[in-house]
């Protein structure tokens, strides 16, 4: 079997993708899509930490936009949902027996661990999945950067952020068929360009923590495999 080159890897997941297309909440079938493919390259050998959006619920800022919810509370309610989806993915990983821990910014102890850095570090080193809830569990801050945030902390060697495309594209794909696909980019720029694959704060961390990242669409199945073992697939942001 195949051996990733990676000894440590995050992998930031979209809330849409616990879902189906253009719908809400979870779906059974996609979410254990997901978790299948998490179980896969568990066993290529990497320790995983994963961070979950929201986006199958609520995003924050829009909802702040399109309500009378202030935008903190708005952004809270949102790390909440991050919690339904993280424990979601824990439950469907073990069924599928691998063990796995949710460890969250903001408390709820009813459902998951405290976020303590030397915790997650251990579940990692013990070959637990360790899923990261709840945001940085303060608002005003995205998933995107929150990923950035767990990937430095815990000195991961690859940021995977897990998307509905392929990569990193000049324009938006769905609106322009014209868009350019970019095989590779350093992080200066993403940042130049104005790519908004990510938020420009979660790029900076990256880059600062020289922490590579890997853009791909994960309903492409075997793209993370491919990516752990060295295999050209996506987009690929690094320092030089």
């Amino acid at each position: 079997m195949a051996q990733s080159k990676y000894h440590r890897v995050l992998l930031k997941l979209s809330g849409e993708s616990f879902c189906k297309a253009g719908q809400f909440g979870i779906d059974g079938s996609a979410l254990g899509s997901i978790a299948e493919r998490i179980a896969e390259i568990c066993k290529l050998g990497p320790q995983v930490a994963i961070v979950v959006g929201a986006g199958n619920f609520l995003r924050g800022e829009s909802f702040s936009e399109t309500s009378h919810i202030p935008r903190n509370t708005a952004d809270y309610m949102g790390m909440l949902a991050t919690i339904i989806n993280a424990c979601a993915l824990q439950e469907t990983l073990e069924k599928l027996g691998q063990e796995t821990r949710v460890l969250s910014a903001i408390e709820v102890p009813a459902m998951c661990e405290g976020f303590i850095r030397r915790r997650a570090l251990r579940h990692l080193e013990r070959g637990r999945v360790a899923i990261l809830a709840g945001g940085t569990g303060n608002p005003f801050f995205t998933t995107d950067t929150c990923a950035a945030l767990r990937a430095s902390e815990l000195e991961a060697d690859l940021l995977i952020k897990a998307t509905k495309v392929r990569g990193v594209y000049s324009d938006d794909p769905e609106t322009n068929p014209d868009a350019q696909l970019f095989d590779k980019l350093t992080f200066d720029q993403v940042l130049q360009k104005n790519l908004r694959i990510m938020d420009h704060s979660a790029i900076s961390l990256c880059r600062d923590s020289n922490i590579p990242i890997i853009v791909l669409n994960i309903f492409e199945k075997g793209n993370i495999t491919k990516a752990l073992c060295g295999e050209h697939v996506g987009t690929k942001i690094v320092m030089k």
